[in-house]
């Protein structure tokens, strides 16, 4: 049983066999050489004045035995939601609001014996539209194993109530639905991608492959689109791109110009590079490859891009082990996602992936993600300048490689610099948060 707070209450195109253009690249603005490495790693969150970063855990709201945080910018403050085992049993999606450096009480968004709790695939809340809050999290359907359903929830007044939740796809598939986007449309609404597994469910043998569905096979992952309006009407379901990467996350930002969406392609070769479609008031683009990584694997990477857009600017960070050599990699756009830079990697040499970023008021990309060490890994972050300075990398915690540390999420803090969230996976494990500022000289 599903429990909800209450209130009252583009054409789709079936593409298919298409070839993806790759983006324009302008002049590159910066370079692989300007990259500077970090120095010796901290084991617990505090000053790193090597890379000119402040770095100050916050108390967390968030209790034992909790995961998958996401964090959003909600009016004056900073919204954190999370997953955690309920009281009376299943799990709880829960919420809380840091002002200044004080959470408010959390309360409980949805709980459920059938929630889907995933290390990669997560539930998340976003900021839609002035006053408008979208939230959505996974419920496992009836056939068990990878059928599970994405519910989408609307909150008017800031979170204190929601809509009764809604399924955005309606194939009637025994199939995974997940991996969600959600982001703002023109006209004040609701913006939902998704990677959708349907063609799985509908193989003559009724299901995946015996690796789940994650590696070859001619079965595939699909990425669709459907909005849903401010008064909650939804609109015709659209498929973006008919052969995704399986369970790496999606990424969407709305521009000065409009939503756009990256994500993980496949191609019939088992080629696993970046894409992105954007939407246009003709429809969504055909997907383009942001850069030829030619990364060639047989199974999914689970390690989505991350983007974040301020006015036509754009920022995308991705994960890559094209070449046998593992690296985190940041493009820009100036021009509303229509062409990027040649990518810098912005790693330290030893990348696990799971990326973050986050473009500031004054111009910086903060860039995020998870660094191997000889004990573990390090949950790492820094700045990269328009004008090309690239900053060291600031340790924020250790961390670990295994599943159970999940992918930390960062988000621009109203008081400067930003705030990261992150699970802190030793027993029992924990959502963690701290706020990153620049050190005064």
């Amino acid at each position: 049983m599903i429990r909800i707070h209450s209130i009252a209450s583009p054409t789709r195109r079936e593409k298919r066999g298409r070839r993806a253009r790759r983006l324009g690249s302008p002049p590159v603005f910066l370079t692989a050489a300007a990259v500077v490495l970090a120095g010796a790693a901290a084991c617990s969150p505090g000053s790193d004045s090597a890379a000119g970063l402040s770095v100050r855990e916050l108390a967390s709201p968030a209790a034992p035995k909790s995961g998958e945080p996401h964090l959003e910018a909600v009016g004056d403050g900073l919204l954190l939601s999370w997953t955690e085992p309920a009281p009376e049993g299943g799990h709880q999606v829960m919420l809380a609001t840091l002002r200044d450096d004080a959470w408010t009480d959390p309360v409980r968004l949805v709980r459920s014996d059938s929630l889907f709790v995933n290390w990669a695939d997560f539930p998340m809340v976003a900021s839609t539209a002035p006053g408008m809050l979208a939230a959505h999290w996974l419920v496992r359907g009836p056939a068990g194993g990878v059928d599970y359903r994405i519910e989408v929830a609307l909150s008017g007044d800031g979170g204190s109530s929601w809509s009764p939740p809604w399924t955005p796809h309606e194939d009637g598939t025994s199939a995974e639905h997940g991996f969600v986007s959600l982001f703002g449309t023109p006209g004040g609404g609701t913006g939902v991608v998704w990677l959708d597994g349907r063609d799985y469910a509908n193989r003559e043998d009724g299901g995946h492959d015996t690796d789940g569905g994650h590696g070859g096979g001619d079965a595939q992952m699909s990425l669709r689109f459907r909005s849903l309006g401010s008064d909650g009407t939804p609109g015709e379901e659209t498929l973006l791109d008919d052969r995704s990467c399986d369970c790496c996350q999606t990424a969407a930002a709305v521009t000065a110009a409009g939503p756009i969406v990256a994500y993980r392609d496949r191609s019939a070769d088992e080629i696993r590079d970046i894409h992105l479609v954007r939407w246009t008031p003709d429809g969504w683009t055909d997907p383009v490859a942001v850069h030829d990584d030619g990364w060639r694997i047989a199974g999914c990477p689970v390690n989505g891009p991350a983007m974040a857009a301020r006015d036509s600017r754009v920022a995308l960070a991705w994960f890559t082990a094209a070449q046998d050599t593992p690296r985190v990699e940041l493009a820009f756009s100036m021009d509303d996602g229509r062409s990027f830079t040649t990518p810098i990697q912005v790693d330290d040499g030893h990348p696990e992936g799971r990326v973050d970023v986050v473009l500031d008021a004054e111009g910086a990309t903060w860039v995020s993600w998870l660094e191997r060490t000889g004990q573990g890994a390090d949950v790492r972050i820094r700045r990269v300048w328009p004008d090309g300075t690239v900053e060291p990398a600031a340790v924020v915690a250790a961390s670990s490689e295994s599943r159970a540390s999940g992918f930390p999420r960062m988000v621009e803090d109203p008081a400067g610099g930003v705030v990261i969230a992150w699970t802190d996976p030793r027993d029992p494990a924990r959502v963690r948060v701290a706020r990153l500022t620049a050190e005064t000289p």
